[in-house]
């Protein structure tokens, strides 16, 4: 049986991507993890250590899933392939991710909420986490791609772009075959905006 701790983030995970940072219980998280109450309390003491932890380890799995896919070995296509195969599994075995980093992102911080509440410890955790691992992925991409990265490409702003999409896409859940349609088509639109025709393009 899985451990305590890891039970309650998971359950912890679906409420607050469900619910939000506001709307969701202790108490129905506890039931979600076989739990009660006062035992969720005793390894997370609140509410918002809780949400947290839960965007933490999110953020910390993500991380090193993607950076461990484009420091493989293999041509910089590979390379990207890679990244966007990975982030995509990463949302379809955790769907509850894409909803969870989208709060955050529209959320505004509010001075009357507390110091966990959404909009405030979650932005804080992207701007820890994420600023970081975009700036890691572009610097990699700009020194690996060479002249197969497209001419004046802004990576960091591509990158945000190809994630930001494939989040849309995961939070869309059954509105995903009317908007995207059929098939997947991450790998073949990011090659198309990160790389050139060809090496040899004159692409300007």
């Amino acid at each position: 049986m899985m451990a305590t701790p890891d039970r309650l983030l998971d359950a912890a995970e679906q409420e607050f991507a469900a619910r939000g940072f506001s709307l969701a219980r202790l108490a129905d998280i506890a039931e979600r993890a076989g739990i009660r109450r006062p035992s969720l309390l005793y390894h997370f003491p609140s509410k918002d250590l809780l949400y947290r932890a839960v965007v933490e380890r999110v953020f910390d799995r993500l991380g090193a899933a993607l950076l461990g896919s484009i420091t493989n070995d293999g041509s910089i296509e590979q390379r990207i392939d890679a990244v966007v195969q990975t982030f995509v599994e990463f949302l379809d075995q955790r769907p509850s991710l894409a909803p969870i980093i989208l709060r955050e992102l529209i959320a505004e911080p509010d001075p009357e909420r507390s110091e966990g509440a959404e909009g405030s410890h979650g932005r804080t955790i992207l701007l820890e986490r994420v600023v970081p691992l975009l700036g890691m992925l572009e610097q990699i991409l700009r020194r690996e791609g060479g002249d197969r990265l497209r001419p004046d490409l802004p990576v960091r702003a591509a990158l945000a772009e190809v994630a930001g999409g494939l989040l849309l896409r995961s939070a869309a859940a059954s509105l995903r075959l009317p908007l995207w349609g059929e098939g997947d088509h991450a790998l073949a639109l990011a090659r198309r905006l990160f790389l050139r025709d060809n090496p040899d393009s004159n692409e300007t």
